[in-house]
Formats: structure tokens, C-alpha cells, sequence
């Protein structure tokens, strides 16, 4: 644009990233050419820095077209950094990239900061068998007690885990959860929503 000026990543040698990536996502939305997207974000992230990159795809945090490439590169450029694995391990999730790769992201961000909220939801999330699940959200639970998210997603995977294999304990872990979030709720549709729940769940004991 006339008279405007370039981003403080400009390299003249390639371009303003961020006028770059706007065209090229402007021209996806028109065409819907997946393939072209994603060459062209992979080649202009390997050619920026990690922390410009950040900024020039944050405009599009909603989509995974970019993200992912974006933070593929930033995850290998910055190894250490735990919050860029969980956008990452987030687009992957979202996309159907498949439990493992969530997981592996996941459980490496974990390690790195052991209070990165995001990166214990989906190390649980990750998690393919009903009853593991139940055990990692506990885990969430007891790192993060006032996560009502978590507590909500404990309370749904005991219910999952109740009905599958019959199990009172579960089904227990799930009423009570339940008990502790209609205590906390302040919304008339949630308290509804969790007195049904616990209504349903008290009959089929």
C-alpha cells in the first residue's frame, strides 16, 4: 500500500512477511489451493525469525493452514519453548493430526514449564484409552483445583468410563466432581445443565 510502512521484519531481499502472508492467505481463501498454502508459509518461515513469525501469524491463531507450518519451524528454531508446543500440539489436535504427535508435543511442553495449563489439557486429551484419561485428568485436577474446565472433562471421562465398563467408582468420581461444579456454578443454564446430569447419573446407580 502506497505510503505505508514495511513491518520491522522487512528483508528486502524477500519481502514484508507479513504483506507476504496476507497475500498468500488471501489467495487460499480464494482458491482454496491447501498445497500452495502451506509451501509458501513452510518457505517464508524458514526464512524468518522465530519471534517475527509469532507475530506475523498471529492474525491467524484460527487457522490450523498456517499455524501449523508456522510453528513447526518455531518449535524446531526454539526447542525450549513450551508455549509455542502447545499452539502446535493444539492445531494438530484440532486438525486430527492423531493422539501421538499431541501427545509427544504435549508431554515435552510439560517438562519444560510444569504450569503451562495448556500443555497438561492436552497431554489428558492425548491420551487414547478412557480409563488412562480419567487418571491424567485427575493429574490436572490435582495440579490446577480450581480448573473448572479440567474438572469438567474429569467429570465427563468418569461418566465415559462408567458406561463402558460398569464401574461405581467411576461413576462416584463423577457424581461428586459434578456435586463440586453445581456448587461453584453462578450461571442459571449451567446449574440446569449440571442438576439434569446429576439426576441422571443418581438413577443409574
Amino acid at each position: 500500500m502506497a505510503g505505508s510502512s514495511p513491518s520491522p521484519f522487512y528483508n528486502p531481499a524477500h519481502g514484508d512477511p507479513t504483506q507476504l502472508l496476507a497475500s498468500y492467505v488471501e489467495a487460499y481463501q480464494r482458491t482454496g489451493d491447501v498445497g500452495t498454502l502451506l509451501d509458501q508459509v513452510r518457505a517464508l518461515a524458514k526464512r524468518t525469525d522465530a519471534d517475527a513469525l509469532k507475530t506475523v501469524a498471529a492474525p491467524y491463531a484460527q487457522l490450523p493452514e498456517v499455524v501449523i507450518p508456522v510453528y513447526e519451524e518455531i518449535v524446531a528454531a526454539r526447542p525450549n519453548d513450551a508455549q509455542a508446543m502447545v499452539v502446535l500440539a493444539n492445531a494438530y489436535w484440532l486438525t486430527g493430526r492423531g493422539a501421538e504427535a499431541v501427545g509427544r508435543l504435549a508431554t515435552r511442553a510439560k517438562a519444560i514449564d510444569a504450569r503451562n495449563r495448556g500443555a497438561w489439557h492436552l497431554w489428558a486429551l492425548a491420551e487414547p484409552t478412557v480409563r488412562r484419561r480419567v487418571d491424567r485428568w485427575m493429574a490436572v485436577v490435582a495440579e490446577f483445583p480450581d480448573d473448572q474446565l479440567a474438572r469438567a472433562a474429569l467429570a465427563d471421562n468418569a461418566v465415559s468410563l462408567a458406561t463402558d465398563e460398569d464401574d461405581p467408582v467411576a461413576l462416584k468420581l463423577a457424581i461428586d466432581t459434578y456435586e463440586g461444579l453445581l456448587r461453584e456454578a453462578t450461571h442459571t443454564a449451567q446449574r440446569l445443565a449440571l442438576e439434569e446430569t446429576l439426576k441422571k447419573l443418581r438413577s443409574a446407580r
